[in-house]
């Protein structure tokens, strides 16, 4: 039985003793472009840790690669058809087998939105393209001084489409920004990510920031889970409806969870002023 952890873009390292799991785009030799592997890939590792019961966070990071990432592999994509160009073929179909295609990459993206346990990302040199989609899935992102984030599909004819344009937005919160990074195509410097809110701290070197991200890893799986998960949920859903709709959720949530004896320990802790141990998920 294949073991559910070894992928083939990926290189993953799990931490029984903390909870936290580290996931490294691993393509070094092609500066870890997204080839169509890659979008499964991530699909299959979130999906697989967020319903793990020894993951209680995870870290994901470019490894010892000159780039996070070079963005999209183009020549993959080529090679594997998805922008295959067929005279004889009707326009209607060649669009409904592109759409799968958009869908795989869409959902390989979403799953670290989607996973249950926090993701931090741990950001060095260059994020480009589909780095920032990755980016702005994550819930907490650190970087290096030598940072630099780049929408650039636009340089290569395309719109991006696997979730920078609709999720960006809500991040950094300044529309005139986002649509002239959208449109120019332009670098954006590590101090600039900062000053409007992608990451939330810049560290020295790469090296750096992989610590500083393993670190608060490591304070958020100490936490309770069911406390952690259950307040990813309630942010996520929240950016997405209303206040009343959020306070509403929370509401039904906590309606069951309240009930949980992480409470009762936490509480018991805090009066003792002893660091409380809590059950898996």
């Amino acid at each position: 039985m294949a073991d559910i952890w070894t992928f083939e873009t990926l290189d993953v390292q799990r931490n029984v003793a903390t909870g936290v799991m580290e996931v490294a785009l691993n393509r070094p030799k092609e500066l870890n472009a997204f080839n169509p592997a890659m979008w499964i890939d991530l699909r299959r590792c979130f999906e697989a840790a967020s319903s793990d019961p020894d993951t209680r966070c995870v870290v994901i990071h470019g490894g010892p690669c000159r780039l996070f990432t070079a963005g999209l592999d183009l020549k993959a994509e080529l090679m594997g058809g998805a922008f295959q160009q067929d005279a004889s073929v009707d326009l209607s179909r060649k669009a409904m087998r592109m759409e799968p295609v958009i869908t795989r990459c869409q959902e390989g993206i979403t799953a670290i939105e989607r996973c249950r346990k926090p993701v931090v990302g741990a950001f060095h040199s260059g994020v480009i393209g589909a780095g920032v989609d990755l980016a702005s899935a994550c819930d907490i992102r650190y970087c290096s001084e030598d940072t630099y984030f780049c929408i650039a599909e636009v340089n290569v004819g395309l719109a991006a489409d696997v979730g920078t344009l609709q999720r960006l937005p809500k991040i950094v919160g300044n529309d005139s920004i986002v649509r002239e990074l959208a449109l120019t195509g332009r670098k954006m410097l590590s101090s600039e990510a900062k000053d409007l809110g992608l990451v939330g701290k810049i560290c020295g070197t790469r090296e750096d920031c992989l610590n500083a991200a393993r670190k608060v890893a490591e304070e958020i799986a100490a936490k309770s889970p069911v406390a952690v998960v259950g307040t990813k949920v309630s942010l996520n859903y929240s950016r997405d409806h209303s206040v009343q709709e959020g306070l509403e959720h929370i509401k039904q949530w906590n309606s069951v969870h309240l009930l949980s004896e992480d409470v009762m320990k936490a509480a018991q802790a805090t009066m003792m002023k002893a660091k409380p141990e809590f059950s898996k998920l």
